[in-house]
Protein backbone atom coordinates (compact mmCIF):
# COMPACT_ATOMS: atom_id res chain seq x y z
CA UNK A 1 0.00 0.00 0.00
CA UNK A 2 2.80 2.12 0.74
CA UNK A 3 4.55 1.74 -2.75
CA UNK A 4 1.72 2.30 -4.20
CA UNK A 5 1.21 5.71 -2.50
CA UNK A 6 4.35 6.37 -2.98
CA UNK A 7 4.28 5.69 -6.55
CA UNK A 8 1.23 7.48 -7.07
CA UNK A 9 2.76 10.75 -5.37
CA UNK A 10 6.08 10.31 -7.77
CA UNK A 11 3.48 10.36 -10.66
CA UNK A 12 1.84 13.20 -9.31
CA UNK A 13 4.58 15.54 -8.63
CA UNK A 14 5.59 14.48 -12.48
CA UNK A 15 2.34 15.36 -14.22
CA UNK A 16 1.59 18.06 -11.92
CA UNK A 17 -2.49 17.13 -12.45
CA UNK A 18 -3.83 14.48 -10.42
CA UNK A 19 -6.37 13.17 -13.15
CA UNK A 20 -3.41 12.34 -15.54
CA UNK A 21 -1.60 10.84 -12.43
CA UNK A 22 -4.75 8.87 -11.49
CA UNK A 23 -4.97 7.61 -15.64
CA UNK A 24 -0.75 6.84 -15.70
CA UNK A 25 -1.39 5.08 -12.35
CA UNK A 26 -3.63 3.00 -13.45
CA UNK A 27 -2.13 1.72 -16.25
CA UNK A 28 0.69 0.69 -14.50
CA UNK A 29 -1.28 -1.65 -12.30
CA UNK A 30 -2.64 -2.61 -15.21
CA UNK A 31 0.08 -3.53 -17.32
CA UNK A 32 2.12 -5.19 -13.77
CA UNK A 33 -0.87 -7.20 -13.19
CA UNK A 34 -1.04 -8.86 -16.66
CA UNK A 35 2.50 -9.55 -16.77
CA UNK A 36 2.97 -10.72 -13.02
CA UNK A 37 -0.47 -11.83 -11.43
CA UNK A 38 -3.65 -11.81 -14.28
CA UNK A 39 -6.08 -10.87 -12.19
CA UNK A 40 -7.34 -8.17 -14.37
CA UNK A 41 -9.15 -9.01 -18.04
CA UNK A 42 -6.96 -8.94 -21.38
CA UNK A 43 -8.26 -5.72 -23.12
CA UNK A 44 -6.68 -7.47 -26.22
CA UNK A 45 -8.16 -10.60 -26.10
CA UNK A 46 -11.85 -9.95 -27.49
CA UNK A 47 -10.04 -8.18 -30.17
CA UNK A 48 -8.16 -11.27 -31.35
CA UNK A 49 -11.16 -13.71 -30.58
CA UNK A 50 -13.21 -10.99 -33.19
CA UNK A 51 -10.73 -11.04 -35.55
CA UNK A 52 -10.44 -15.20 -35.06
CA UNK A 53 -14.10 -15.34 -35.64
CA UNK A 54 -13.87 -13.33 -38.98
CA UNK A 55 -11.07 -14.97 -40.82
CA UNK A 56 -12.81 -18.62 -39.61
CA UNK A 57 -16.09 -17.27 -40.76
CA UNK A 58 -14.36 -16.19 -44.24
CA UNK A 59 -12.67 -20.04 -44.52
CA UNK A 60 -15.81 -21.55 -44.07
CA UNK A 61 -17.66 -18.87 -46.62
CA UNK A 62 -14.93 -20.50 -48.96
CA UNK A 63 -15.01 -24.29 -47.66
CA UNK A 64 -18.12 -25.43 -45.72
CA UNK A 65 -17.21 -28.70 -45.19
CA UNK A 66 -14.01 -27.79 -43.03
CA UNK A 67 -14.76 -29.27 -39.98
CA UNK A 68 -11.64 -28.16 -38.23
CA UNK A 69 -12.73 -24.63 -38.94
CA UNK A 70 -15.93 -25.16 -38.11
CA UNK A 71 -14.93 -26.52 -34.39
CA UNK A 72 -12.33 -23.93 -33.83
CA UNK A 73 -15.28 -21.44 -34.52
CA UNK A 74 -17.55 -22.66 -32.18
CA UNK A 75 -14.93 -22.98 -29.65
CA UNK A 76 -14.80 -19.16 -29.47
CA UNK A 77 -18.44 -18.92 -29.35
CA UNK A 78 -18.12 -20.99 -26.15
CA UNK A 79 -15.11 -18.78 -24.96
CA UNK A 80 -17.83 -15.79 -25.58
CA UNK A 81 -20.78 -17.30 -23.42
CA UNK A 82 -22.87 -18.32 -26.75
CA UNK A 83 -23.79 -21.75 -26.17
CA UNK A 84 -26.69 -22.04 -28.57
CA UNK A 85 -24.35 -20.51 -31.52
CA UNK A 86 -21.41 -23.00 -30.75
CA UNK A 87 -23.85 -26.49 -30.37
CA UNK A 88 -25.46 -24.37 -33.93
CA UNK A 89 -21.59 -24.93 -35.40
CA UNK A 90 -21.03 -28.63 -33.23
CA UNK A 91 -23.73 -30.31 -34.72
CA UNK A 92 -23.14 -29.67 -38.01
CA UNK A 93 -19.77 -31.52 -37.69
CA UNK A 94 -21.50 -34.38 -35.00
CA UNK A 95 -20.40 -37.44 -37.79
CA UNK A 96 -16.97 -36.55 -38.73
CA UNK A 97 -15.74 -35.58 -35.19
CA UNK A 98 -17.48 -38.77 -33.19
CA UNK A 99 -14.22 -39.94 -32.38
CA UNK A 100 -13.02 -36.77 -30.85
CA UNK A 101 -12.83 -36.71 -27.41
CA UNK A 102 -12.63 -32.45 -27.61
CA UNK A 103 -15.65 -32.63 -29.41
CA UNK A 104 -17.49 -34.49 -26.83
CA UNK A 105 -15.85 -32.52 -23.99
CA UNK A 106 -17.19 -28.97 -25.97
CA UNK A 107 -20.47 -30.12 -26.86
CA UNK A 108 -20.87 -31.67 -23.08
CA UNK A 109 -19.96 -28.41 -21.75
CA UNK A 110 -21.94 -26.20 -23.96
CA UNK A 111 -24.94 -28.31 -22.81
CA UNK A 112 -24.04 -28.11 -18.73
CA UNK A 113 -23.87 -24.40 -19.76
CA UNK A 114 -27.15 -24.09 -20.83
CA UNK A 115 -28.68 -26.15 -18.12
CA UNK A 116 -29.37 -29.53 -20.19
CA UNK A 117 -27.58 -31.12 -17.68
CA UNK A 118 -29.23 -34.96 -18.67
CA UNK A 119 -27.35 -34.15 -22.49
CA UNK A 120 -23.94 -32.66 -21.19
CA UNK A 121 -23.37 -35.83 -18.75
CA UNK A 122 -23.91 -37.88 -21.82
CA UNK A 123 -21.43 -36.12 -23.71
CA UNK A 124 -18.99 -35.67 -21.07
CA UNK A 125 -18.92 -39.28 -20.93
CA UNK A 126 -18.34 -40.08 -24.32
CA UNK A 127 -15.41 -38.04 -24.16
CA UNK A 128 -13.56 -39.29 -20.96
CA UNK A 129 -14.75 -42.53 -22.86
CA UNK A 130 -12.67 -41.59 -25.66
CA UNK A 131 -9.98 -40.02 -23.57
CA UNK A 132 -9.76 -40.67 -19.47
CA UNK A 133 -7.82 -37.12 -19.69
CA UNK A 134 -9.43 -34.73 -22.02
CA UNK A 135 -9.56 -31.09 -20.95
CA UNK A 136 -7.26 -31.90 -17.70
CA UNK A 137 -10.04 -33.12 -15.70
CA UNK A 138 -12.19 -30.24 -16.66
CA UNK A 139 -14.89 -32.63 -17.51
CA UNK A 140 -15.63 -33.63 -13.60
CA UNK A 141 -15.14 -29.79 -12.55
CA UNK A 142 -18.20 -29.16 -14.71
CA UNK A 143 -20.02 -31.86 -14.36
CA UNK A 144 -19.56 -30.99 -10.36
CA UNK A 145 -20.62 -27.19 -11.16
CA UNK A 146 -23.98 -28.46 -12.83
CA UNK A 147 -24.61 -31.13 -10.16
CA UNK A 148 -23.55 -29.16 -7.26
CA UNK A 149 -26.89 -27.35 -6.70
CA UNK A 150 -29.48 -29.84 -6.48
CA UNK A 151 -27.16 -32.84 -6.47
CA UNK A 152 -24.44 -32.28 -3.80
CA UNK A 153 -23.58 -36.18 -3.31
CA UNK A 154 -22.82 -36.69 -7.08
CA UNK A 155 -20.66 -33.24 -7.07
CA UNK A 156 -18.57 -34.27 -4.44
CA UNK A 157 -18.07 -37.68 -6.30
CA UNK A 158 -16.97 -36.03 -9.46
CA UNK A 159 -14.74 -33.59 -7.10
CA UNK A 160 -13.26 -36.74 -5.91
CA UNK A 161 -12.71 -38.26 -9.37
CA UNK A 162 -11.21 -35.27 -10.97
CA UNK A 163 -8.40 -35.65 -7.62
CA UNK A 164 -7.66 -38.74 -8.86
CA UNK A 165 -6.96 -37.53 -12.15
CA UNK A 166 -5.25 -34.19 -12.32
CA UNK A 167 -3.45 -32.93 -9.11
CA UNK A 168 -0.70 -30.50 -10.69
CA UNK A 169 -2.92 -27.31 -11.93
CA UNK A 170 -3.50 -24.14 -9.21
CA UNK A 171 -6.65 -22.85 -11.03
CA UNK A 172 -8.08 -26.82 -10.88
CA UNK A 173 -7.30 -26.87 -7.17
CA UNK A 174 -8.86 -23.14 -6.77
CA UNK A 175 -12.15 -24.17 -8.69
CA UNK A 176 -12.26 -27.52 -6.66
CA UNK A 177 -12.46 -25.16 -3.36
CA UNK A 178 -14.89 -22.97 -4.66
CA UNK A 179 -17.45 -25.64 -5.66
CA UNK A 180 -16.89 -27.47 -1.88
CA UNK A 181 -17.59 -23.96 -0.50
CA UNK A 182 -20.76 -23.97 -2.93
CA UNK A 183 -21.55 -27.04 -1.31
CA UNK A 184 -20.92 -26.24 2.21
CA UNK A 185 -18.04 -28.13 3.08
CA UNK A 186 -16.02 -25.62 4.49
CA UNK A 187 -13.14 -28.39 5.84
CA UNK A 188 -12.45 -29.42 2.21
CA UNK A 189 -12.61 -26.01 0.06
CA UNK A 190 -10.07 -25.01 2.79
CA UNK A 191 -8.09 -28.16 2.19
CA UNK A 192 -7.96 -27.21 -1.25
CA UNK A 193 -7.22 -23.82 -1.50
CA UNK A 194 -4.58 -24.99 0.84
CA UNK A 195 -3.34 -27.30 -1.60
CA UNK A 196 -3.47 -24.58 -4.38
CA UNK A 197 -0.65 -22.74 -3.01
CA UNK A 198 1.44 -25.86 -2.24
CA UNK A 199 1.07 -26.65 -5.66
CA UNK A 200 2.48 -23.46 -6.48
CA UNK A 201 5.54 -23.39 -4.36
CA UNK A 202 6.59 -26.86 -5.72
CA UNK A 203 6.19 -25.21 -9.36
CA UNK A 204 9.25 -24.09 -10.99
CA UNK A 205 9.63 -20.33 -11.33
CA UNK A 206 8.83 -20.30 -15.27
CA UNK A 207 5.78 -21.46 -14.74
CA UNK A 208 4.51 -19.94 -11.77
CA UNK A 209 3.20 -16.27 -13.90
CA UNK A 210 0.49 -18.53 -15.71
CA UNK A 211 -0.77 -19.36 -11.81
CA UNK A 212 -0.05 -16.82 -9.79
CA UNK A 213 -3.64 -15.61 -10.26
CA UNK A 214 -5.55 -18.69 -8.55
CA UNK A 215 -2.76 -18.22 -5.63
CA UNK A 216 -3.76 -14.90 -4.92
CA UNK A 217 -7.76 -15.50 -5.06
CA UNK A 218 -6.97 -18.70 -3.24
CA UNK A 219 -5.67 -16.96 -0.67
CA UNK A 220 -8.51 -14.36 -0.41
CA UNK A 221 -10.75 -17.51 0.03
CA UNK A 222 -8.96 -19.31 2.20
Amino acid sequence: MLSKFFLFSILLYITRSPIIAIVVFLVILYVLDRRYVGLTPSLFKPFKRMRSMSRLKDELRANPHASSTRFELARIYIQQKKYRDALKELEQIETVMADSADYHFEVGKSHLKLGNTAEGEVFMGKALELNPRVGYGDPYLYLAEAYSPGQPEKAIEMLEKFREVYSSSCEAYYRLGTLYQQLGRTDKAREAFRETLEIYRSLPKYNRRKQRRWVILARMKG
